[in-house]
Formats: structure tokens, sequence, C-alpha cells
């Protein structure tokens, strides 16, 4: 058998958005589990996903992410394939279907369908709109942070509740859609999460609540009895690329057929959480590598790291370490984040300036330089907005984030020391 060697790996800091770093002890038992599954002399994307062998692996997968999260029972976990992107159309079909099922009279006195709520706080949140007026739904920005006071057309705040345009909850909307975290902007609701307790009461009570947590599910507690759906991407903090785990109440999975006849959307059987639900994720054959190599991870949090609860202590030391050095660079690195509080914990974002403040492209592809002498990688920001994001997800850990600052650290003291001469 092939012997499996981490040397370099151990000394290389992979700090990439997405997809991003898996703890290494995860991996080399998947990478032998693709050569030999359990001793089967088969590897686990060969082995038939009807078979018990991978029914087990699906079953413990799911059941350590529920203890997890605590996902109660009255919700179902299903294995989906087509990324976060893909659920910016399901997650809305699938709902506006239950709504047209339990307001079978609604298009009567509203043609243009129920409305839908989005809040806009990142360029996610922003593709999620597009596509969801794209496919023709009443979709609209309950908020638009760009357009807050001083954002001057750039994401960096989430703007209070108050200050939200909700639709009327008598108009029935059929849900209120946002995203815990923005990957590109940096920018993550405040500690402990989605202010759900702002809603008005009554919205709150009658408006399905779709959570986007791909890139920090898993860093801190998130209430899922709260909402109607949780969705992520594995390939930030859960796995490799190519599944995607989405949480659902199961009295809001319905068979979208039935509410055709009433104005709902026809949606793609791949795409219909009922025939996901009752084929227990395998109506066709699922990412079953990622399902296997996610549950290594569910398991290894679970049972090693501390639970969510540790990875949430980790997550605020290692952002809070980032950020002070930042606060003491003298200028020198710029959050681009503007609202503190909302600056996120899993993506660091911010821009390097040269001594007339504003960003300096040669300064940034220097530390860039910098970071890859000490095998730091994947430091740069996102192709839309420039500057630098370094990513902190689960398997970074603290040590290699002081790693991070210490060249933080030591690039400031030397352009400091430049600018004096």
């Amino acid at each position: 058998m092939t012997t499996l060697n981490s040397s370099q790996r151990d000394r290389t800091i992979n700090l990439g958005a997405g997809p991003s770093s898996l703890p290494t002890d995860v991996l080399l038992v998947a990478a032998q589990a693709i050569l030999d599954y359990d001793g089967s002399g088969m590897g686990v994307t060969e082995i038939s996903h009807r078979s018990s062998a991978f029914k087990a692996i699906i079953d413990k997968a799911e059941a350590d992410l529920r203890a997890l999260l605590s996902i109660p029972d009255s919700y179902a976990v299903l294995f989906q394939q087509g990324g976060g992107t893909e659920q910016f159309s399901a997650t809305a079909l699938n709902l506006l279907a239950a709504h047209a099922v339990k307001n079978p009279d609604y298009r009567a006195s509203a043609p243009q369908g129920p409305p839908a709520d989005y809040a806009v706080t990142g360029s996610w949140t922003s593709k999620a709109l597009k596509e969801a007026q794209r496919l023709g739904i009443n979709a609209r920005a309950a908020v638009d942070a760009r357009k807050a006071p001083g954002a001057n057309g750039k994401f960096g705040q989430i703007p209070p509740i108050s200050e939200w345009n909700l639709s009327k909850a008598e108009d029935k909307p059929a849900f209120l859609y946002y995203c815990d975290n923005e990957t590109v902007d940096g920018v993550e609701y405040p500690s402990p999460g989605f202010p759900i307790e702002q809603l008005p009461e009554e919205y709150r009570k009658t408006v399905p609540l779709i959570a986007d947590c791909s890139s920090n599910i898993l860093s801190r507690p998130i209430d899922v009895a709260a909402h109607a759906i949780v969705f992520f991407g594995a390939q930030k903090n859960v796995g490799p690329s190519g599944v995607t785990v989405v949480i659902v109440r199961r009295d809001l999975i319905v068979d979208p057929d039935q509410g055709v006849p009433h104005g709902g959307p026809r949606i793609p059987i791949t795409l219909t959480y009922k025939a996901s639900a009752d084929n227990s994720s395998l109506y066709n054959t699922p990412p079953m590598f990622s399902i296997y190599a996610s549950g290594l991870v569910f398991a290894d949090l679970l049972n090693k790291k501390g639970g969510v609860a540790g990875a949430t202590e980790r997550a605020n030391k290692k952002s809070t370490l980032v950020y002070a050095a930042i606060e003491q660079s003298q200028g020198i690195f710029k959050p681009t984040v503007q609202q503190a509080s909302a600056r996120s914990r899993m993506n660091v974002t911010f821009r390097i300036c040269g001594v007339d403040g504003t960003p300096s492209d040669e300064l940034e592809a220097a530390f860039v330089k910098d970071c890859a002498a000490k095998d730091i990688q994947q430091v740069k920001g996102h192709r839309s907005v420039g500057g630098i994001r370094t990513s902190l997800y689960n398997a970074v850990t603290v040590e290699q984030t002081q790693v991070l600052v210490d060249v933080m650290n030591a690039f400031v003291k030397a352009e400091l020391a430049r600018r004096q001469s």
C-alpha cells in the first residue's frame, strides 16, 4: 500500500477562502479510504451508494451533524449537489411550492405571487436575489447594505432591522433570506448571529427564515429551530466541494406538483426537497466522497475538538489576533468592513495603504510575497474587490494564525522603517 506523506502539507498554512483547508488527520483517513474502504478492497468512491456500507456512512454523518447543531427531529437533513449557488434556486422554489400548497387561494388576490424578502449584505445575497428575480419570483431587497448612509455603494455594514423595509406580515411573504457570513466582503452578522428577536413579532412568527451558512457553519451555534431552512456548501468549514447540506423543517417539504394549480412553481426533480427526503438523499447517486469526508470532519469536531463550542472559542481567538494586528498597524492595514461589530471571524478582509492612506497594489503584492516566504498561501482578496483576505476556517489553528500575525507585524515594522528612512 502507498505510504501517505504530509510533510510539505505540515509546513503550509492554507488561508484560502474556499475550497479551503481541512484537518490533515481527516484527509489521511479519507485518502486511504479512496484506495480501500474499511478493508473491503474497494475505494469509498467505488462502492454502491445503495450499499449498506454507504448507508452507514451517510447515517453517521447525519447523526453527528444533528448532535453538533442540536437539530430537532422535526427537521430533515438532506445531502444535495450543486453547491450553495444551486440553493439560491432550490430554497426559493421549494418554499414557494409550500406557500402555494398552504395558501391555495392566494394567487386570486395577488397574481404576482407572494413577496420574498432578501437581506442583501454582501455579494452572495446580492446574487441570490438576482437569481430569484430571474426566475420570476416576486423578490425584493428588504435591505441593501450598499445603500446605507456612508456605504458609498460598497458592502461593509449591516443596518439594524429597524431600518429594513420588510414586507407586511399580512401579505404572507414566502420567506426572508439572509447569508450569515459573506466571504467576499468579510461581513458577518454580529455575535451571536442573525438578530431574529428584532424582527416584528407577527413577521417572526409567520415568515419562514432561510439562512445561508456556507462559510461559518460549525463555527458558532445557530438556532436551527428558529429557521425554515439552514443550508451550507461543504467547501469552507466542512469538507471537499461537491455536497451541500440542507436542513429543512419537515412541514415545509411538499409535493410541488400539488401547488402548481394554485400558482406554485414546477421544480426540477433534483431540486425538489421531497424527492430527496423521501429517498434519504439517495434519489440519484450523491457526491459520495464529499459526504464521507464531511462525516469525518463532523466526527472529528464532535469527538476530539470540543464540538461547536470549541470551534467558537478558537474562531474568536484567531480573529481577535488578526484584527488586533490590523488595529495596531498605524494605518498601514485598513479593514474593509466599516462596522467593527460586523467584521467576519471567518474572512478577515483588509487593504494595505501607502503613505497617502490609499490602497497600494504594490504593497499588497509585497505582503503576499512575504506570506509565501513563510508558506502562507491564498491570501489575495476576491478578484471582484481586491485587497487581502485571510480565511480562518475551523481547520486553521490558533498557532497557524499566530504565524500570520507575526508576518503582519514584521511587514508593518519594515514599512514604517522604510518610510522614516
